[in-house]
């Protein structure tokens, strides 16, 4: 018989839907590979107890015939998500236990659907990183990983997308800014899908960059990331930015050919020195939709080139805005060695935040500040808004872009903490999507020369996550990759 913990979502709904298993079989399956974890520091909260007793409800459910689209099934979360009476952090010592009595709307909706609260991963601290290495809770280490030869499992979302691959969860929840569920979903082998900004409601996740933050998930496979995103998308009064569109059929879709179809192919993306196991993974990519019977052509993406600065001013300086709030006053940490309001603020801050949430609110604040505001922070957005542009332009050719999710696969721990743009640098192909607003999702493709997994990545149209689970079921389908 398979075991419990190598099923995915739908598998693991279907045997509980047909009794094979009863849901507090599934969660004591899964809390004893998190209790037992001692390697990869994936979860940093869990509550067993809540979750057995959830799991109980479930099947109390099922024995009625009342059972909920997702019941039963365990979710992990990343500890950027407000759940209500579990220790919500974002990974940072100045949240460290901050309990909040209020649930986000997108975990809100999973659990309205019958979803199981499984318990917290680890992230980089507030969203701030591209490696897993910034938590206040200690980096977290990839699966993938070698005896005595630790990776990175990417970032932030690297303790959501290590549990995945792990087979510690069926389903993680992550955060995209710029890249933070699929490059983490590329490094791990994992499916990591961002959705159009305003597809997801922001309400109840702490926030990093406001008009880039958007939630997806975490999944083993296209179809399962189609299922859950078809419960938590749609549409909240709570948030602003929050698009009033009607959520489609997303699981169909997966099953929908792509003949006729044009895949864009950036030359922007060709970068000079790209390691040639993702060029290979990125032909053979083309190679299987052109089989599949889609036509592919070249696109243009002019100012790529400039997303990854523009990124740079944009992101940190609405994270100086909003992590303002964090400052001993109503909640969170309070240094004790202070002497009067002022000495607080600064204190509080200093020993609170680590070393790159702190250089990003100084970047932040700097290209705000007078005399600097529109050399660099209103030139970024205007940038951002060609960038936006190019996108469109792409669009009226074809129906999808095709790129690597990354430059490389993953890295040793440690290897790019020395230099900062180094690290950045990480994100070079998943930030021009997030600048446009756009849906992208990361389907596992191939191995690099290290035997570590390479992500395919598609871009769609702003609210059109159908085609690209569409494309990205047939990748899946040709790729046939295999997970540890």
């Amino acid at each position: 018989m398979t075991k419990i913990t190598d099923l995915g979502v739908i598998e693991t709904l279907e045997g509980l839907k047909s009794k094979e298993f009863s849901s507090e079989e599934v969660v004591s399956e899964y809390l004893k590979l998190i209790q037992s974890d001692s390697k990869l520091n994936a979860y940093i909260h869990f509550n067993g107890e809540k979750s057995l007793l959830e799991a109980k409800k479930s099947d109390q459910r099922r024995a009625n015939n009342n059972s909920l689209p997702l019941d039963g099934l365990p979710i992990a979360v990343k500890d950027i998500f407000c759940v209500a009476g579990e220790k919500t952090s974002a990974c940072s010592k100045i949240l460290e236990n901050f309990i909040p009595d209020y649930e986000s709307t997108v975990t809100s909706k999973l659990w309205q659907a019958g979803g199981i609260y499984i318990g917290k991963t680890s992230m980089d601290e507030f969203a701030m990183g591209s490696s897993n290495e910034t938590s206040y809770f200690g980096e977290v280490i990839n699966p993938w990983s070698s005896d005595g030869d630790a990776l990175v499992p990417g970032g932030s979302s690297g303790g959501s997308a290590s549990a995945v691959a792990a087979k510690m969860a069926p389903i993680a929840l992550g955060t995209d800014t710029g890249g933070s569920i699929r490059q983490p979903a590329s490094f791990c082998g994992a499916v990591g899908i961002k959705p159009t900004y305003g597809r997801c409601s922001r309400w109840g996740i702490i926030a990093f960059a406001s008009s880039l933050d958007q939630a997806g998930p975490i999944t083993r496979s296209v179809k399962d990331s189609a299922v859950i995103l078809q419960n938590m998308a749609g549409f909240d009064t709570m948030d602003s930015t929050s698009a009033d569109i009607k959520v489609p059929d997303f699981i169909n879709s997966c099953s929908k050919p792509i003949k006729g179809m044009k895949i864009g192919i950036p030359e922007e993306y060709r970068l000079d020195g790209l390691a040639n196991d993702v060029q290979n993974v990125w032909e053979s990519g083309i190679k299987w939709l052109k089989e599949a019977g889609a036509e592919i052509i070249d696109v243009t993406l002019p100012h790529t080139k400039y997303a990854l600065p523009t990124y740079y001013i944009v992101a940190p300086a609405e994270a100086s805005a909003n992590l303002a709030r964090y400052d001993g006053v109503k909640y969170g940490y309070r240094s004790e060695n202070i002497k009067d309001l002022e000495d607080m603020y600064s204190q509080t801050r200093a020993e609170g935040f680590g070393a790159e949430v702190k250089r990003r609110i100084l970047i932040g604040t700097y290209v705000l500040s007078a005399g600097y505001y529109d050399a660099y922070y209103l030139r970024a957005q205007k940038v951002r808004t060609k960038i936006v542009e190019d996108f469109t332009m792409a669009f009226n050719k074809c129906d999808a872009i095709l790129t690597p999710t990354t430059p490389t696969g993953a890295f040793k721990i440690g290897e790019k903490n020395i230099d900062p743009v180094t690290m950045y640098m990480n994100d070079v192909f998943t930030v021009p999507a997030s600048l446009a607003g756009l849906p992208a999702i990361s389907i596992p493709s191939g191995l690099d020369a290290k035997g570590c997994p390479l992500g395919l990545q598609l871009i769609g149209k702003g609210f059109d996550e159908e085609t690209i689970f569409s494309i990205g079921s047939i990748l899946e389908e040709s790729a046939n990759f295999k997970n540890i």
